[in-house]
């Protein structure tokens, strides 16, 4: 009885062979935009989570303590009483860790060595680049290069220049594409750095480096030592620890560990970057809501190819009920109907997704893709996504023949054969 209603399904849809067709290119061109559409988003995201965890530290320690000494410390022990003061000066003090050599130390014992695979100590310094009449705020990072290499491998992404000119060459810079590109500079150029502290230094370009995250490729980087000159710090203070981790993925807890032990605060990269993975996931939502809309409005063609079909075989369909087709058996047929006609839709769809996901991924153009910047487009492949949506539009195709076959199962033979010219 099945392969009978499959036959008769297949004999109504090629009955109506253009109509069917339009219908089927009216699905897949719907199913792959929303796959392109769904593999442009996740491709940004996948895109930027693999550069994050490549190139940036997964746990940031800053220089800011988690316990801080209260303003009122006769507070803690008399919770009720009240403290007024009068002309209180505070010094201000700027975020800073302290003998950051103990805490590198924490990192070989036998219970961090294992999780922690590198760590770079830093100091960070707003400074004002000039080079002839040009002039431009920096933000000039000091490291040590070596256990920079470690954490983002800064040494294979510098385009123009060298790591071993940068470490022999006193006062030299690291200076990010996108900063050299704004202040026009090139390899052995000079500039003069003026810090807060007002004392200018001649510093000279030793390389350019090019990671593809914007925030790390608009600074400059310099030796940890002349950065704690720039800074006014001592040998034992810098600005934060940047560490890398043998499970990305998993390091909440051992950056409240380092957190409690080092009384530090402790973020991880998901923290740093909240803003934008959340970004992320709302235009997920927003792409996955696409997917249901249009695939409700695919749905409105297959119940308009099959509401015709109704219509025109209203008197196949009453002598089918008069040769005992049970009403089941045609809801089941005009079902199937559906089903065949989404699922052919459906994967046409995903056949042409393939073919421009490629075109889009292959586009010869530079794009800065929000907080990335990369050649071509960001595109995923996952499969899962791929019969994600293809499930999804051949179920709204089959649950728009409902409506049609429910009428089709309310004819009444001899009503419909005694009005029809025989």
């Amino acid at each position: 009885m099945l392969k009978t209603l499959f036959d008769i399904a297949v004999r109504h849809l090629l009955g109506r062979r253009r109509q069917t067709l339009t219908t089927i290119f009216g699905v897949a061109v719907s199913t792959m935009v929303l796959i392109t559409t769904n593999s442009l988003t996740r491709g940004l995201l996948d895109s930027f989570v693999e550069t994050i965890v490549n190139v940036a530290p997964h746990i940031r320690i800053k220089g800011e303590i988690t316990n801080p000494v209260p303003v009122n410390i006769l507070a803690e022990g008399r919770p009720h009483s009240v403290a007024i003061v009068e002309d209180n000066i505070k010094k201000l003090e700027r975020e800073e860790v302290r003998n950051y050599r103990q805490i590198l130390a924490v990192f070989n014992s036998a219970e961090y060595s294992k999780q922690v695979v590198a760590a770079s100590p830093y100091v960070d310094s707003q400074v004002m680049a000039v080079k002839g009449n040009r002039n431009q705020p920096l933000l000039l990072r000091g490291i040590q290069i070596e256990r920079e290499n470690a954490i983002s491998g800064i040494s294979k992404k510098i385009t123009s220049g060298d790591g071993e000119t940068f470490e022999k060459t006193p006062n030299a810079l690291l200076v990010g594409r996108a900063t050299a590109r704004e202040m026009g500079l090139k390899l052995n150029d000079n500039i003069t750095i003026i810090p807060a502290s007002g004392i200018s230094r001649q510093c000279k370009v030793a390389g350019i480096f090019f990671t593809g995250i914007n925030a790390v490729d608009n600074s400059v980087f310099v030796s940890l030592k002349l950065a704690q000159i720039i800074e006014g710090m001592p040998s034992n203070k810098v600005s934060g620890i940047a560490i890398k981790v043998a499970d990305p993925f998993n390091n909440a807890p051992l950056a409240r560990n380092l957190e409690r032990i080092t009384g530090y605060r402790c973020l991880t990269w998901q923290e740093e970057n909240a803003s934008i993975l959340s970004l992320f996931a709302r235009i997920g939502y927003i792409v996955f809501s696409l997917v249901a809309f249009v695939g409700v409005v695919s749905g409105f063609g297959v119940a308009n190819i099959l509401v015709t079909t109704v219509f025109e075989k209203s008197r196949d369909i009453a002598i089918m009920k008069s040769f005992g087709f049970s009403a089941a058996q045609l809801v089941g047929m005009f079902v199937l109907e559906g089903f065949i006609v989404g699922l052919a839709g459906a994967v046409a769809g995903g056949v042409l997704a393939i073919g421009s996901i490629n075109i889009f991924a292959n586009l010869p153009i530079e794009s800065s893709q929000g907080p990335v910047t990369k050649t071509g487009l960001s595109m995923s492949f996952n499969p899962l996504y791929f019969l994600l949506i293809i499930g999804i539009t051949v179920l709204i195709s089959t649950l728009a023949a409902i409506l049609p076959s429910a009428r089709a199962a309310r004819l009444e033979p001899v009503g419909v054969l005694r009005d029809s010219s025989l």
